[in-house]
């Protein structure tokens, strides 16, 4: 028996046999009869001198994945645009070689974390418009950075992060909410 493109497993068609034969029918209708039981499964030969199924490995527990990001909540940034909630700590990225900017990110995110911030801010820069020389790209970092903080090496550091308010740098810089830190101990 076919459901929309896939085939019932035998749990399903069990069920299905057992509501086909408790349905009482409409007036006038006839009864539908159940489709008959399939054939039983013939157990597979037992072949002798067959070694025994490898053991699988046990399974390693996996790291738990964490949330999606999430932009930041209205109520913040309407707190972040009025003065009333700050930012607890700001790395300036301007002038740095993207595997610089990385690492200094990384370690920047990591240390805030440690010390409990809640929200910091990230000065990527705009890049500079107008003519680009062949080969080389304006405002790498403000591209980058976004998807640096969505890796497996920061994901367990960011709760979320959006662009700043124009007083803390606009389009050039984010605003990066921290995970609280688990430390064991």
């Amino acid at each position: 028996m076919r459901r929309r493109g896939k085939l019932l497993s035998e749990a399903e068609l069990a069920l299905w046999r057992q509501v086909a034969r408790t349905v009482k029918p409409l007036p006038g209708r006839s009864p539908v009869e159940p489709e008959p039981e399939a054939a039983q499964a013939k157990p597979a030969p037992i072949v002798e001198n067959a070694s025994p199924p490898a053991m699988l490995a046990p399974a390693r527990p996996t790291k738990p994945v964490p949330p999606p990001l999430v932009p930041l909540e209205r109520r913040m940034r309407t707190q972040l645009r009025r003065g009333q909630q700050g930012v607890e700590a700001v790395i300036d990225l301007h002038g740095l070689r993207q595997e610089e900017a990385h690492s200094a990110l990384r370690g920047f995110l990591r240390l805030q974390q440690q010390r409990g911030a809640k929200l910091v801010l990230v000065v990527t820069g705009k890049g500079i418009a107008g003519d680009v020389p062949y080969g080389e790209e304006r405002g790498i970092l403000r591209r980058n950075v976004p998807h640096w903080l969505r890796l497996p090496d920061l994901r367990p550091l960011v709760l979320g992060f959006d662009e700043a308010e124009q007083r803390h740098g606009g389009a050039g810089a984010l605003y990066i909410r921290l995970r609280r830190s688990r430390e064991t101990g």
